[in-house]
């Protein structure tokens, strides 16, 4: 089972790896980073690990037992005792509760190690895969939204209950 790392820069590497084997794939349910993302990867890093040292931002990798990564975790916009969630987990990866468990992870950490109280997190109506992870969570629908012109659902966690 791939382990849960907070992002660090020797991470590099592996983590460009995945964005790019992974890109068209992911363009599928979620808005592409757009060719920027790859062509200015590290100063992105760079910026990303300020924001993570600043604690607005919680980046995190599943790396498996050869060193590859295989799904990013991240907590974003940390304000107030609440972040937003977002995740991507490799196409060869799906299907066997990887996103699951690192969602299930993830909560844990950010209210232990984070001192978080809520997370919120967005999925499209088409992402079912996604959805049924963050309910399987403890996550709850809050309200109707979109992204990009898509028909989504924001959901909320309480962090001081757990997940059932």
């Amino acid at each position: 089972m791939p382990t849960l790392e907070r992002l660090r820069t020797d991470h590099a590497e592996a983590l460009l790896a995945f964005e790019r084997a992974n890109r068209e794939y992911f363009a599928r349910s979620i808005p592409d980073r757009g060719d920027a993302f790859f062509a200015e990867f590290d100063a992105m890093l760079h910026d990303r690990l300020a924001e993570q040292e600043d604690g607005v931002c919680h980046f995190h990798v599943l790396v498996d037992d050869g060193g590859e990564v295989v799904g990013r975790i991240n907590l974003v916009d940390v304000e107030e005792g609440c972040a937003t969630l977002g995740y991507r987990i490799a196409e060869h990866a799906t299907g066997r509760g990887l996103a699951t468990a690192a969602v299930a992870d993830l909560c844990r950490l950010a209210a232990a190690e984070y001192g978080l109280r809520a997370i919120t997190a967005v999925a499209t109506l088409d992402n079912g895969a996604s959805r049924t992870v963050l309910e399987r969570n403890g996550f709850t629908a809050v309200a109707d939204t979109t992204i990009n012109d898509r028909p989504a659902t924001r959901y909320r966690r309480d962090l001081s209950t757990p997940a059932a």
